[in-house]
């Protein structure tokens, strides 16, 4: 099923409240940069764990930001074990990169209250 990435989230535009915390579920997961690699799932769960039942505007957020780090993660993991051939350290560099440009993408798109899909997300969290 394609989804357009920028869809409006409902008929109803969201609450400011529901944009912050839409934003918040994905910029959260830059807790990665202080705890390396599971900081980066640490903050989306935390965010679709407290607030799934209070918007689903949030939960959209918080499951597409969870769902992406995770991928990433996995991909992160990955690279590591390519490090003992050389090739995860250009691949883990621009991982890094791919991560970090898409994830502020995501959270300026829940401020504008539109569903940002990342493009390469596996869905775990459905």
């Amino acid at each position: 099923m394609n989804v357009p990435t920028d869809t409006p989230a409902s008929a109803v535009p969201p609450t400011e409240n529901e944009r912050t915390w839409g934003m918040l579920a994905h910029l959260s997961a830059l807790a990665g940069l202080v705890m390396p690699m599971i900081g980066i799932v640490l903050g989306p769960l935390a965010v679709w764990l407290l607030r799934r039942d209070q918007s689903p505007f949030v939960e959209a957020h918080a499951k597409e930001a969870l769902n992406f780090n995770i991928t990433v993660l996995i991909a992160a993991v990955a690279c590591f074990v390519l490090m003992l051939v050389f090739v995860g350290i250009l691949l883990g560099a621009a991982l890094f990169i791919a991560w970090l440009v898409m994830t502020l993408i995501a959270a300026i798109k829940a401020s504008e209250g539109l569903i940002y899909h990342y493009p390469f997300a596996l869905r775990f969290v459905k």
